[in-house]
């Protein structure tokens, strides 16, 4: 199974909205290729894909899977993708490894909200792909009515190569309209001819000499068909659609033979773009073994017992086990261990893996995610994932002390193993923020952290990063002065507090004249300025765009010291900011959200009610880009407000923009709440 070339091998990626059988599909493929000697069911949770005890509970993929195997004297890696939109993380990643895909649609359900977003994704990747209508026998299963949807909303390229003998528990078999034989029913002849004339035109199509002789009215041979067919899959001209029954095992074998068929090898792909991190100059690669070693790595696990295990993709060149490699991302050494083929959670031993294929390493020290491997003779950086940005955040707290002490480590392993996950410490609440796709998706990153690395945690709404600041200039002045016995305490401070405008900081600054505060002292006033600025007056938040001015004071030879003029000025400050009409600001960002025209109206009404001031909107091709600044209070569930709303099909990006005062009936709460935090602690 290790020693095919390039040109024999098949990276296919399934994708499809989440239920639509890629998991029962992937099984039969297995199967059928003699890879498992049993059926497993995603019911059950005995498949080889979803071996993960979190998809095993959920009955649904929440990870990529690699499933090796052999058809037609060709090596065919599927990478099974999870179906649900808060692990598209998974699925980027496995379509950049991927040459072709197959996208399956459910008979019964039809075209649905994820069929379109992997639809969208395989359009963007120029990635040739197979339609599969996939559940022919179940209940309320239309073939037709399917195929009306598919060329609605997916286009008219998509033709059928095939058509089922009857539906729902009537299904018996498929008819191919490439080499006709007399298997299908007398009823069926009329549609049989007609599907077939388009088969035949979109084959014509895939050719010069093929549409030239079609145009003189000659017939093409089935083997003609099949080549015209491949040219306009390859091109992206044409999808060929297929039907069949994952759970009956019917379609599959068909299925298999077009992947080899018209999917194209990664010597099909063309040259392999990277860059030298060197000259930074653009190179290309021919995807062959004897090119230079390139080599990407696409997904990262991390096992508290089997250790780390690294999944990558051979673009060029051979990778051997026991070697030594340039890792051009990070610009260090690598040293690659035992590789292993990979079936679903089985580890086999090989010693190489060549131009085009996919494999894994255990144990590397230095390597994530997006990264290039090469060698240093011959240094390439390879194109990267295209990760969407983190929509959801929560703010993590351990349960007990024990799992305090292990909680950033496990969060740091689980954003390696997660390119769409990222963790941050805010400075501002002090709170740990875990970053992902959406409510499953932190869900499930927090299920994982407990089950592999034996922390406990609860999650809750981040706190709003708030800030305070003052909006009229004042005067203020304080003296500490303590008498004890020995040396006293002594130091006087009078300040300037002046507001600066939006996004300035603070600044310290003196111009005392005559020494009333000996220069050394300075520096302790201007720290004990700096700590009172960092809890305000009104909520305990920063107090930012402020310049405090030490203009005079007075000491003590004898009883003044640093410490008293860092108590002295940080109660002037507190004294200050409280005259200085102080107010509460709050993070304002840049939201752009990218909708169907449909939405528009019920999206907008949502902002006008988040507080959203809406900067314009840029509509085209059924879709509609919103771009508005919202306050970050208001957006902290917008990743389910806006799924709902738009059933799905909505996404948007955000970015910080700056901060704002804060309306006084919020402000109000916000304060309030600040009285209450003590309480709960």
């Amino acid at each position: 199974m290790d020693n095919y070339h390039s040109d024999q091998i098949r990276n296919v990626v399934l994708l499809s909205h989440s239920g639509a059988g890629k998991t029962s599909i992937s099984e039969a493929m297995l199967f059928q290729a003699k890879a498992i000697n049993r059926l497993g069911k995603v019911d059950d949770g005995s498949t080889t894909s979803d071996y993960d005890p979190e998809e095993v509970k959920r009955k649904i993929s929440l990870n990529t899977s690699v499933l090796p195997f052999e058809w037609n004297k060709n090596k065919i890696n599927i990478l099974d993708t999870p179906g649900y939109a808060d692990f598209v993380g998974d699925l980027k990643a496995a379509m950049r490894v991927a040459e072709g895909a197959v996208i399956v649609v459910c008979a019964a359900s039809g075209v649905e909200v994820g069929t379109e977003l992997v639809w969208k994704y395989a359009e963007e990747a120029n990635l040739p792909r197979i339609l599969f209508i996939n559940k022919i026998d179940r209940e309320n299963a239309d073939f037709f009515k399917t195929m009306d949807q598919i060329e609605a909303m997916l286009g008219r390229k998509c033709v059928p190569v095939q058509l089922p003998i009857g539906a729902e528990s009537e299904f018996q078999g498929v008819v191919d309209l490439i080499a006709v034989t007399d298997d299908a029913p007398p009823e069926m002849a009329d549609r049989v001819s007609g599907f077939r004339e388009k088969v035949v035109e979109a084959a014509a199509e895939g050719e010069d000499d093929l549409i030239a002789k079609y145009l003189e009215g000659e017939e093409l041979t089935d083997e003609e068909l099949r080549r015209g067919l491949r040219a306009g899959t390859i091109e992206g001209k044409v999808v060929p659609v297929m039907v069949g029954s994952a759970l009956q095992n019917k379609g599959v074998s068909e299925l298999l033979d077009a992947i080899c068929s018209y999917l194209p090898s990664p010597k099909d792909a063309g040259e392999i773009q990277a860059r030298n991190p060197q000259t930074n100059q653009e190179e290309s690669l021919q995807p062959d073994e004897s090119a230079p070693l390139s080599v990407l790595v696409f997904k990262t696990t991390a096992d508290p017992y089997v250790g780390k295990l690294t999944y990558m993709r051979v673009f060029s060149g051979i990778l051997t086990s026991d070697s030594s490699v340039w890792n051009s991302s990070k610009g260090s050494a690598e040293r690659i261990g035992q590789l292993y083929r990979i079936r679903g959670k089985n580890q086999e031993g090989v010693p190489k893996i060549v131009a085009g294929d996919i494999g894994a390493v255990a144990k590397l020290s230095d390597t994530g995610t997006i990264e290039t491997l090469c060698t240093k003779e011959h240094p390439v950086v390879l194109e990267t994932i295209d990760t969407p940005s983190p929509t959801l955040s929560v703010a993590v707290y351990p349960k007990t002390k024990a799992d305090m002490d292990k909680m950033g480590g496990a969060l740091t392993k689980l954003a390696d193993e997660d390119a769409t996950i990222t963790v941050h410490k805010d400075a501002i609440t002090a709170e740990t923020i875990l970053s992902g796709m959406g409510e499953a998706h932190l869900d499930v990153a927090v299920e994982k952290i407990k089950r592999k690395f034996g922390v406990d945690v609860r999650i809750n709404t981040p706190k709003i990063p708030y800030k305070e600041t003052i909006t009229a200039s004042v005067k203020a002045e304080y003296k500490h002065k303590k008498q004890t016995g020995g040396h006293g305490q002594y130091g006087h401070v009078m300040l300037e507090l002046e507001p600066l405008s939006s996004g300035t900081g603070t600044e310290f600054a003196q111009k005392v004249v005559g020494g009333s505060v000996p220069k050394n002292y300075i520096p302790a006033v201007e720290k004990g300025v700096n700590e009172a600025l960092n809890e305000g007056v009104l909520a305990g938040y920063p107090v930012t765009d402020i310049k405090v001015t030490l203009y005079d004071g007075s000491f003590h030879s004898v009883d003044s010291s640093d410490m008293s003029f860092k108590i002295a000025s940080s109660h002037a400050v507190k004294d200050g900011v409280n005259k200085a009409q102080p107010v509460l600001l709050e993070p304002i960002m840049n939201v752009q959200i990218t909708i169907p025209d449909s939405f528009t109206g019920d999206v907008m009404g949502d902002l006008n009610g988040k507080r959203a001031r809406v900067q314009g909107m840029t509509p085209g091709d059924g879709i509609n880009v919103i771009d508005a600044q919202v306050p970050q209070a208001e957006m902290l569930r917008y990743a389910i407000d806006l799924r709902s709303i738009t059933q799905g099909r909505g996404s948007y990006t955000m970015k910080f923009s700056h901060y704002e005062e804060v309306p006084q009936h919020i402000t109000q709460k916000v304060i309030e709440e600040s009285k209450r935090e003590p309480e709960k602690a």
